[in-house]
């Protein structure tokens, strides 16, 4: 037993169920907001103090936004909730038999119990072969990426070797899903617009993008029409895209591919995929492909009190037979959900299934660059796809301060060609490759 297992998590007694919340994004805060007036205690633990608007770290790595634009406190969320409170705290394990978590400073006794714990980067069991290689799901990772990034163009300006300005001018992204593409599409606005003007004594001629996918198309989750527009748009920015291509290993130094290849670079973003954030304390056969099973309602299979939402849940449906996507529009419905059937469960009403409601997908590649699939209404991109994508996403973003930061920073950007946050606030320095040379 841990030391922490035997303190206590200080919360206020109270004779209403209590009702505790893992997990401060998006499905999360939904499910917060939605049961505030409820009769409950609500209790809401992050491992930070802030929610982060993931779909657009991708801008913060590539000095597009700042970081406070994607971010927001969860305590001024649930400042004027009642009987609601936060903790900064790590779920390290939970234990249904005793109805309890457990986390990094003490245990805490639910009612009832919602994981919305999210996803992690995913390697695919290669971790080791890929630790020196940058992810890019929260925002010290993509402000360490941003650091590197421009780390790597003040080397180059002061090295006469060719080998080493060859690997620093090299950047490779694992991954063609929307992430993967948009990292892409930022690193070739920056290339075409931006760090020429920065670095006259630099040929940007020779600073390579490559976009590196397992599988024969980009942006699989979407439709083959979109694939084949965002290829296109990566081409016009100059970017390698290399499909069917399989990764080895990467030692911080060369990219081992499948079959023999290597590539040069000192910069590897693994954008290929993510896997739930599962939280010790369930058995095997409550976990498919590292995710949670789960009921129509939301409910942990086998349990009445414990329910998980979001990208840590799995429901198999008939339309859904591997769960639904790992994407925020299926948080964000399955929190508002299931947050109408605790007032259900509350009045011993009977529970709703839920029923997703696809309301498309998009992705961007850069300025005037996007790609829109819509249901019963086709495909189709460019500059009105680029307009939608930048509303929905202004849409989904928390406060109005940062609504009006972020749509400033895209319309300076648009009208000057520049960006204003290359920033190197903090040097980046990679521990694991630091103990590769000792």
């Amino acid at each position: 037993m841990d030391v922490f297992d035997k303190l206590t998590l200080h919360i206020p007694d109270t004779d209403k169920p209590r009702i505790v919340i893992i997990g401060g994004g998006f499905a999360g805060i939904e499910i917060s907001k939605k049961l505030k007036n409820l009769p409950v205690q609500l209790v809401l633990l992050d491992r930070h103090n802030y929610y982060t608007f993931i779909p657009l770290l991708y801008q913060v790595a590539t000095a597009g936004l700042e970081p406070d634009s994607v971010a927001w406190p969860l305590r001024k969320l649930m400042e004027d909730f009642p009987d609601s409170y936060f903790r900064m705290a790590k779920v390290n394990r939970i234990a249904p038999e005793e109805k309890k978590i457990y986390t990094a400073v003490g245990a805490l006794h639910y009612d009832y119990l919602i994981i919305a714990s999210g996803s992690r980067t995913n390697y695919f069991g290669m971790e080791d072969k890929f630790k020196l290689s940058f992810p890019l799901k929260r925002v010290p990772q993509a402000l360490d990426l941003r650091s590197h990034i421009l780390q790597n163009f003040e080397k180059v300006v002061m090295t006469q070797d060719e080998e080493e300005k060859n690997k620093l001018l090299t950047f490779c992204i694992v991954g063609g899903g929307p992430t993967g593409v948009e990292v892409a599409g930022a690193l070739g606005e920056l290339k075409q617009h931006v760090l020429p003007k920065d670095y006259p004594e630099i040929d940007f001629a020779f600073m390579r993008i490559v976009l590196i996918e397992g599988t024969g198309r980009l942006l699989n989750g979407m439709s083959e029409k979109s694939g084949k527009r965002a290829l296109q748009y990566l081409k016009d920015f100059g970017v390698d895209v290399r499909l069917n291509t399989m990764m080895d290993s990467y030692n911080g130094q060369e990219i081992f591919l499948k079959g023999g290849e290597k590539i040069q670079s000192q910069t590897l973003v693994w954008a290929a995929g993510v896997q739930g954030n599962v939280i010790d304390g369930f058995s095997e056969d409550k976990i498919i492909k590292g995710r949670i099973a789960v009921d129509a309602y939301n409910r942990v299979a086998g349990y009445e009190d414990i329910f998980a939402v979001g990208d840590v849940a799995v429901m198999r449906t008939e339309h859904f037979p591997n769960g639904h996507p790992m994407l925020a529009p299926v948080a964000i419905q399955q929190g508002k959900h299931l947050a109408k059937n605790f007032k259900n469960l509350l009045e011993k009403a009977p529970l709703k299934p839920f029923k997703y409601f696809d309301k498309g997908y998009m992705a961007t590649i850069g300025r005037k660059r996007a790609v829109v699939d819509l249901p019963k209404r086709g495909s189709f991109g460019g500059f009105f796809a680029w307009l939608i994508w930048m509303v929905i996403h202004l849409f989904f973003l928390i406060g109005f301060r940062n609504k009006l930061i972020v749509l400033f920073n895209w319309a300076y950007n648009y009208f000057t060609y520049d960006r204003g946050i290359r920033l190197i606030i903090r040097t980046f320095i990679n521990e694991e490759k630091n103990k590769k040379k000792e």
